[in-house]
């Protein structure tokens, strides 16, 4: 499979500031129909985040804790796993096998541009397949 990361990543991301609170977080991933949110750096010398559905629920609802309250940077994660979009999908997927991850951002340079999750990688091991006959 030499299937580029480019080839199959989603490009459709949506950020947040680290300042936000994670009802503002809620409110946008239920509005944009999304599982994660990039969280922007405060300055040059932060990096991305993310803020997941999981993240949430497990460390925000599950303690019963008020999402108005808590800010975005307190429960995303930092930094992102990213991978450059020219790498393989077989690198990928060890990647994603590694850490345990159902998601990997793409960077271009510095820039995130974009996503793929563990659907992605099915999907595209399932067309690569069916190509092959």
């Amino acid at each position: 499979m030499n299937t580029k990361v480019k080839e199959i990543m989603n490009t459709k991301l949506e950020t947040i500031r680290p300042d936000a609170t994670v009802y503002d977080a809620i409110e946008k991933l239920v509005d944009k129909r999304m599982r994660s949110l990039i969280v922007i750096p405060k300055d040059e010398k932060d990096v991305y985040g993310v803020i997941t559905v999981r993240d949430i629920v497990f460390r925000v609802i599950a303690h019963h804790l008020d999402p108005h309250k808590i800010k975005v940077e307190e429960i995303a994660s930092k930094p992102v796993i990213s991978i450059d979009k020219e790498t393989e999908l077989e690198h990928l997927i060890k990647l994603m096998e590694k850490f345990n991850i159902a998601r990997v951002f793409v960077h271009e340079g510095k820039q995130i541009v974009g996503v793929v999750s563990l659907l992605d990688v099915m999907s595209a091991s399932l067309i690569e397949r069916a190509r092959r006959g």
